[in-house]
């Protein structure tokens, strides 16, 4: 299994094709959650195009599935339909690339903590997600903390899910350090479910992306985090920052200061 992530740009792809072989790195694919290139057929198709035509193995890719206005726990049925329709758009374009996996976001409104409404995300989100693991056998599905305060609504919902071995959570580390509850908490309360991390750094308010070791993250929660897993358990990495230099900037502090997977 490759652990290493990055996310491929256009406009630098020599530069994320070089840092794949260098570093047996993967790509998450963060192209298609745009709604004005989802709607563009054309478009959709040339950059599937271009990614499929480079001389790489892409089974271990994911693809950052769509999030922006998605709500498929809604009582309205047409933002239901349309939120559904966005999610199978991910879903198809996921199996053109022949990726392993498909990450989607809470999109919870993280202080709405009105019982009937979490309960109502938590069983709309098992049903709808269950059904959409039947619907794609070759995928997996991971579920991202997006701006939650704490892991509640995600860990009830993997603990729901535990008996889906295609279904997981993604933690974006940055995102958590955001919310109200201490990051080492959501390490080890969402440990059991974690297939997969999101990582950069900000300044525990805003989430800007910078590169890893340049803020305020407290990356020695991320290592104790990590060291504590047994080797079979490590999850991938993404590490999903601004641009390439980022990326690179990122790499460096990593090997620096020995952080998982270097």
């Amino acid at each position: 299994m490759n652990y290493i992530y990055c996310i491929p740009k256009l406009n630098r792809l020599d530069d994320y094709i070089s840092f794949s072989k260098n570093y047996d790195a993967c790509f998450e694919y963060n192209d298609f959650f745009i709604p004005s290139i989802l709607d563009d057929v054309k478009k959709t198709d040339e950059i599937i195009n271009i990614y499929t035509s480079l001389d790489r193995d892409r089974s271990n890719d994911t693809l950052h599935g769509v999030f922006l206005d998605i709500c498929i726990n809604s009582d309205d049925p047409m933002i239901y339909k349309v939120s559904d329709y966005r999610v199978h758009q991910s879903l198809d374009i996921a199996l053109r690339l022949g990726v392993r996996a498909v990450i989607f976001h809470t999109n919870h409104i993280s202080n709405f903590k009105l019982k009937s409404y979490q309960d109502n995300w938590l069983n709309r989100n098992e049903q709808y997600w269950r059904r959409i693991l039947k619907e794609y056998p070759a995928l997996d599905i991971y579920i991202e903390n997006m701006f939650d305060m704490d892991d509640y609504l995600l860990k009830q919902l993997a603990i729901k899910m535990d008996n889906e071995p295609r279904f997981g959570v993604c933690l974006d580390v940055a995102h958590a350090f955001i919310g109200t509850q201490p990051l080492n908490e959501w390490f080890y309360d969402l440990s059991p479910y974690i297939r997969h991390l999101h990582i950069n750094d900000n300044n525990g308010i805003e989430d800007s992306h910078n590169p890893v070791g340049s803020m305020d993250v407290p990356w020695n929660l991320y290592r104790d985090y990590i060291q504590s897993l047994p080797s079979e358990k490590l999850p991938s990495v993404l590490i999903e920052v601004n641009d390439y230099d980022d990326l690179v900037s990122s790499v460096e502090y990593m090997k620096d200061n020995k952080l998982y997977p270097f």
